[in-house]
């Protein structure tokens, strides 16, 4: 099940750690944040090291649907009315910043196009989330008018977007990059990582592992949960010029990417049941009945418990200790947020954007109570595996043929090998 991005591209291959070595900051993991936290910093004259525990972008940066926008859901209403109009327009300066960065380093695979956010039913959202991007200063507009196949209650239009082909970028940066595949960082102490085959010695050290696997520092473990999506690759289907996303967790995304479209949804938390590739080829089957499936891939996001991304100090107490996660379905742009802000970091500079993405700030949000509550479920389950991570009762995945964990998304496939963290080795099933 792998991606289309995956097909017909020149892989840059690195060798294993076999040895002690010492750098300025040593990063772990090797998906588009790690990359881009890597590339910025080398750039800065900083002198840093990039492990892998697999290839590089073998997670989910070779599984996602690679839209670059500001544009992330209804997010700019949800902050504005938590936080305030100033926060959600330096949110939105944060994320265009970063977009303008990214397209300068994609070139010509940086493809601009329109991004709609849409309602299936709720055309109040949808008006008040373009009535706060317009006080922020975006020229959003609301739409009935659209490309989509079925009828809406409104849509939320904005220009100047992009999409890109997400391993091209990532390759063509990595290139030149002091990177280390298959090194699992297997224990943490201050100052040095111990990986199976040797040690790194780092007077800094930033954790870009998707979910942050070290457990007694940021409280992770309750402040995110996991959410599975899937994505099937369409021959003979509508062309898409612009993208679309349903402001709905559980709804559908399309853009095309050459002659094919990407259909994406049929997403649930993972551990839980939901509408998978089924669900997919249902919408296909009705709408575009003359297509034929290319191929079919999932993904997996951190999902914050304010839609905000965490990246900043990984603990109150670990001043050289730094992470970048909860990205909320939004990698990509997100991914450059934080090599802005961790670079500035390392460096001792402040950065303007660092105290809204700040991993100490305030967990009180109505998901916080349901994660613990699906923690707390998960553990007095009496059913075994159990995932190796906190002693979560597993709960097998008949579609993806996999063992998922409910609590905090660690997946194992039918043999026990790990497919995502937090957990940080095999299982026995």
């Amino acid at each position: 099940m792998k991606s289309i991005w995956e097909k017909d591209i020149t892989k840059p291959t690195f060798e294993q750690l076999r040895g002690n070595v010492k750098t300025d900051v040593l990063i772990i993991g090797g998906g588009m944040c790690g990359i881009l936290c890597a590339y910025m910093l080398k750039h800065a004259g900083v002198d840093c090291i990039l492990v892998e525990a697999d290839k590089i972008c073998s997670g989910v940066t070779a599984n996602t649907t690679a839209k670059i926008t500001f544009q992330h859901g209804l997010i700019y209403n949800k902050i504005a009315d938590k936080y305030g109009l100033e926060v959600a327009k330096k949110y939105l300066c944060s994320q265009k910043d970063a977009m303008e960065k990214l397209k300068e380093l994609a070139g010509e695979n940086f493809e601009t196009c329109n991004s709609f956010v849409y309602s299936l039913q709720n055309r109040a959202l949808i008006e008040k989330e373009v009535d706060v991007l317009n006080k922020i200063g975006v020229k959003a507009q609301f739409c009935l008018d659209t490309e989509l196949p079925f009828n809406i209650a409104g849509a939320v239009k904005t220009e100047n977007q992009g999409k890109i082909h997400p391993l091209k970028l990532a390759y063509s940066v990595a290139k030149d990059l002091k990177i280390y595949e298959d090194t699992r960082v297997t224990e943490l102490k201050p100052g040095i990582a111990v990986t199976e085959k040797g040690a790194i010695t780092a007077k800094k050290t930033i954790v870009a592992t998707h979910f942050p696997f070290i457990n007694k520092h940021g409280w992770y473990f309750i402040k995110m949960y996991q959410h599975r999506s899937y994505v099937v690759a369409l021959k003979n289907a509508q062309h898409f010029k612009d993208m679309y996303v349903d402001e709905a967790d559980d709804g559908l995304s399309f853009r095309n990417y050459n002659n094919y479209l990407l259909l994406g949804g049929g997403g649930h938390r993972t551990g839980q049941s939901g509408g998978n590739w089924e669900e997919l080829m249902k919408f296909a089957n009705k709408y575009y009945p003359e297509s034929e499936e290319a191929g079919r891939w999932a993904t997996q996001d951190c999902m914050t418990l304010d839609g905000i991304p965490y990246i900043g100090q990984y603990g109150k107490n670990t001043s050289d200790l730094y992470v970048a996660t909860g990205f909320n379905k939004w990698g990509m742009a997100s991914s450059m947020v934080s090599a802005m802000i961790l670079t500035d970091m390392v460096l001792g500079k402040e950065n303007q954007y660092a105290d809204i993405y700040a991993p100490s700030r305030s967990i009180l949000h109505p998901q916080l109570a349901i994660n613990i509550l699906e923690s707390a479920k998960g553990l007095i389950t009496p059913t075994v595996p159990r995932c190796p991570h906190l002693g979560c009762a597993l709960k097998y995945n008949k579609q993806e043929h996999s063992w998922d964990c409910p609590c905090h998304g660690s997946r194992f496939d039918s043999m026990g090998k790990l497919l995502n963290n937090p957990a940080n080795n095999d299982k026995k099933i």
